[in-house]
């Protein structure tokens, strides 16, 4: 369903949007066309008029594990695909603020970097007990654009936006809880979310989406005030010395 690579799955069920990230095997970690594929959803989203609401989960054992090492080092290597991701790492941002329906995630395993921010610009979050988020751009070297920084301070307080923001520690479900970054620890949380996307969609849709814009407009300029200083933050941290060494580091031992 939608114009989708093979690495994201949108199933139909009803009035419902099942979206799934489908790189199990890798734990899915984000690659080009992973990155493309999430750009592009949104506004297909958005002009389907019979979506009343989404669920967002991965395939596998996690939600997401974050930018997969050898995309970095492609993104470190090539200037222009450099340029055309931090565009589409803003139309993500973007396309998940302006999203007319609810997104419901159901993280069901680890949410990693860009899977901690896809949770972040979510409506309400479900977590499995065991599963967890974490912000690792500034361990990488990286200046997180499209990272927690950019919406955390929203949902939590500022000191602990920046205390994991700085650490790239993990955030337990438990935590996340009492952090304000999720609603609702879940034994099963692709069935809790359908079941709360379900509820939604049966509501009046105007109210419904009508209120979600009155929300996310707090969102979206907190938002605009900070994304084009994180899109060229960025941009020069692939550049760095730092950025070099570590993704250097990080590809040799995966492919060890």
């Amino acid at each position: 369903m939608y114009d989708m690579p093979e690495e994201i799955e949108v199933h139909a069920d009803g009035p419902l949007r099942i979206i799934t990230l489908n790189r199990p095997d890798d734990l899915n970690a984000v690659n080009h066309s992973l990155h493309v594929g999430l750009a592009k959803l949104w506004p297909q989203l958005n002009e389907d008029r019979s979506a009343r609401a989404a669920v967002l989960t991965g395939a596998g054992r996690a939600f997401s594990a974050g930018g997969d090492f050898a995309y970095l080092d492609e993104l470190f290597k090539d200037k222009d695909l450099r340029a055309l991701s931090i565009a589409h790492g803003r139309e993500i941002v973007l396309g998940m603020v302006r999203c007319r329906i609810p997104v419901v995630a159901a993280v069901n395993g680890p949410a990693v970097g860009l899977g901690c921010s896809l949770v972040a610009l979510s409506d309400i979050v479900y977590m499995a007990e065991k599963a967890f988020l974490a912000d690792p751009h500034i361990q990488v070297g990286l200046v997180a654009a499209d990272g927690g920084p950019l919406t955390w301070p929203l949902h939590t307080s500022m000191h602990l936006a920046k205390e994991y923001a700085f650490t790239s520690a993990r955030i337990s479900a438990e935590r996340a809880i009492q952090m304000g970054l999720a609603n609702h620890i879940a034994a099963d949380p692709v069935a809790e979310a359908l079941a709360c996307a379900k509820r939604i969609a049966e509501l009046p849709q105007q109210a419904v989406e009508t209120t979600k814009r009155l929300l996310n407009l707090h969102v979206e300029r907190a938002v605009i005030a900070s994304l084009d200083f994180a899109t060229t933050a960025e941009e020069a941290s692939f550049q760095t010395d730092d950025f070099a060494s570590i993704i250097a580091r990080l590809s040799a031992k995966q492919k060890s």
